[in-house]
Formats: structure tokens, C-alpha cells, sequence
């Protein structure tokens, strides 16, 4: 694009020379002031044109974190999270985006702890796609992407927020009805075992005098038993049932159950002495497991921390049954991840300015519940973020 201002600049020269011995000195010197501003306002015309189709985001967290379990030694470290994105806006209603994160390969977790002497620290792939709005109020989204699901209050008790599902998506939204559907390759190898997954959900929102009401279900089907796990180690099955032949070396372990999740929720947004507040419920029961099928959660936020000293707060109990939903996918945070635990999550959150802020959570949670001898897991994480866009 820039080619063509100094197209037309040679135009204007060879105008100009050509016509020199007609038009006086003072003509000519204007002939090519018009064309230099044109070439410029030209120039300045493309640049602007690519810089609206391409958008740049991300952020960078700090986090200090104490962990606190019982019957193993307390533990306190600092980690670090950085991410960063762009989009490109192509012709015909599709979008392009790719970006990049922090972490080691953990499929829910983009953090990675400081230490190793100053060692360079792992950048991996975030994200990857692309979608087509070119229907009304319809996205189709292929590729690496953020999870197209609501997570009703940001809770984790499906899905934890860093997860990028694998494949394709569908969703639908008017205002008012909306309707999502997608495919996951958990394992995309037929070497192992090539694991597909898929969901969908639905729901409607309402306002009712400055009340928003949304009401949702969804059902989500992991094909998981007989299978072996896909991340971490053999017998690593994130709270869910697992069997091994042989227990000792770990081998041929597989999981016990398919993942039939039927999840139902509700989220209530309104302002209470001009705070904004928030409730919010979430329920899910597996279909296909004999026992410790069901999961919920349930909690409150109030205010924005998104901008100069403006607070917020908030408060959930959970309680997740081993095997209600597909571990490895669950809040990374709450009982140190997985299912087959309950407890509590509070934090208080303050912004710094529209850019940054501060953040302080803590769990009181126990795990291992379906053992019948929990343990305490207690755990404060002490946070400070910044975004740019």
C-alpha cells in the first residue's frame, strides 16, 4: 500500500517537468505541494486502515501464594503469568488471532513459579484461530480458543478460566437467547486414543427493572472410561475414578466412568445501594457414574475493582464430588484442582487504576472427601495484575 504515494509523486514530477515550460516557477512549486499533500493523506489513509484490523491485548500477574495442607510440609512460592494476543480483522467477517502464554503444558494453569536462579521461564501456545461472524448474531470459531462456555459468576466448578479448548465451535446469541456447541479433541493422536469430547448449552437472559436474570443448562459428554489419562502421570486422575492393573509400577490405568455431565444455572446481576452485586448458582451431576456423582456451587460477588480505588469482593462454597465432573479441567486453584473436594473461597480485590489492581483470595477447603478422611487445605494468594488492549 505504501507504493502507491511515491506513484503518484512520480506522476507529479514527471507532470510537472513535462508541463515546466508552460506554467511559470511559482505555479510548478504548487503543482507539487498538492501532490505531496495528497501522497501524504494517502499514505496516512493505508496505515490507519491496517492499524483498526489489527488489535493487540494482554496482561501480566504476580502472584505469591502459601499452601497449606494437612499432613504435608507448608509451602510458599511466587509465580509469575504473562499473556499477550493479537487479532487481525480480515475481509469477509473473519477474524484471525494468536497468542501466547506463560506456564509448562498444564492444560489449566498458564503460571510458572520463579526460581532455577534466574532461569528462562516457558512461553507456549495460548491461543489459535479463526472465526466467521458472517451470519446474524452467529460466531463459528475453529482452532485453539478461549472456552465459548459461561461459567456462571467466573466459578470453576467445570472449567477452569485458563482452559483453550481444541477444535470447533458454534455459538448463537440475540440479547436475550443464547446457544453454544462445540468439539474438543482431548487427544487429537489416533496413537493415543484420539479423545473427543463435546457439549452444549443453553439458556436466556432477562431484565427485569434494571435486574438481569440468566437462566442456563448445558450437557457435556467425555467419553473417558476404559480410556487412559491425557495429561500428567498414568494413574493421575485428578480426583476421578481410576483403575490399574498393576498399581504398584503404575500401568494400564483407565478410568472408570464416562463424563455425562448435565450442569443447571443461574445468575442474578443488580445494584444494591449503587454497588453492583451478583449471585450466582451452579449445579451438575454426572450421568454416568454409580456414586459421588453430583457437584454445585453457589456465591456472591459485589463491586468492580476497574478503576482508582474502587473495591470489590466476593464469596463461594463448593462442594465437587470425585467423580461429578472431568477432573482435569476443574478450577486449578480450589483444593489444589480436580474434584473430590468442598470448602470455601473469599477474596477482596482493589483497583489501582483502569489498568491494574490488587487481589487477595483465600480457601478454606478440605480434600479427598470420598475417602472418608479428608484432609484441611488451607490457601492464600496474594495477587497484583496488569491488562493493556
Amino acid at each position: 500500500m505504501r507504493r502507491i504515494p511515491v506513484i503518484l509523486a512520480a506522476g507529479a514530477l514527471w507532470v510537472g517537468f513535462s508541463a515546466q515550460a508552460e506554467v511559470s516557477d511559482e505555479e510548478f512549486n504548487k503543482l507539487k505541494a498538492q501532490y505531496a499533500d495528497l501522497a501524504e493523506k494517502v499514505d496516512g489513509k493505508s496505515d490507519s486502515s491496517w492499524a483498526d484490523r489489527i488489535g493487540i491485548s494482554g496482561d501480566f500477574r504476580y502472584r505469591y501464594e502459601n499452601i497449606d495442607e494437612e499432613s504435608k510440609d507448608e509451602r510458599n512460592r511466587s509465580r509469575i503469568r504473562a499473556r499477550t494476543a493479537i487479532k487481525a480483522a480480515l475481509l469477509n467477517d473473519i477474524e484471525v488471532g494468536f497468542g501466547l502464554a506463560t506456564g509448562s503444558e498444564d492444560p489449566v494453569s498458564a503460571n510458572v513459579t520463579i526460581g532455577g536462579g534466574g532461569s528462562s521461564k516457558e512461553i507456549n501456545l495460548d491461543l489459535a484461530y479463526a472465526s466467521w461472524t458472517g451470519l446474524s448474531n452467529t460466531v463459528l470459531t475453529g482452532g485453539k480458543f478461549k472456552n465459548p462456555f459461561i461459567r456462571p459468576g467466573g466459578n470453576g466448578l467445570l472449567w477452569d478460566g485458563d482452559w483453550r479448548p481444541e477444535g470447533l465451535t458454534a455459538g448463537w446469541d440475540n440479547g436475550r437467547f443464547f446457544g453454544t456447541a462445540f468439539g474438543t479433541w482431548l487427544d487429537g493422536d489416533s496413537k493415543g486414543g484420539s479423545e473427543f469430547a463435546w457439549g452444549v448449552q443453553g439458556g436466556f437472559k432477562a431484565d427485569l427493572s434494571g435486574t438481569t436474570v440468566m437462566i442456563g443448562a448445558s450437557y457435556f459428554d467425555i467419553g473417558a472410561e476404559g480410556e487412559q489419562t491425557v495429561f500428567g502421570e498414568p494413574d493421575e486422575f485428578f480426583g476421578n475414578s481410576g483403575t490399574c492393573v498393576d498399581p504398584v509400577t503404575p500401568a494400564d490405568c483407565t478410568y472408570d466412568y464416562n463424563y455425562e455431565e448435565v450442569e443447571v444455572f443461574v445468575e442474578v446481576a443488580t445494584r444494591i445501594a449503587g454497588q453492583a452485586v451478583k449471585f450466582f448458582a451452579d449445579y451438575v451431576q454426572n450421568q454416568d457414574a454409580d456414586d459421588n456423582d453430583t457437584g454445585w456451587a453457589a456465591g456472591v460477588k459485589l463491586g468492580k475493582a476497574k478503576d482508582t480505588g474502587k473495591w470489590e469482593a466476593g464469596y463461594l462454597y463448593q462442594d465437587l464430588e470425585a467423580d461429578a465432573v472431568f477432573g482435569l479441567l476443574t478450577d486449578s486453584d480450589f483444593g489444589g484442582g480436580g474434584t473430590d473436594n468442598k470448602g470455601h473461597r473469599m477474596y477482596i480485590g482493589y483497583g489501582l487504576n483502569k489498568m491494574a489492581a490488587l487481589k487477595a483470595t483465600y480457601f478454606i477447603n478440605e480434600v479427598n472427601v470420598v475417602s472418608g478422611n479428608p484432609n484441611d487445605y488451607d490457601r492464600l494468594v496474594l495477587d497484583i495484575q496488569f491488562k493493556f488492549k
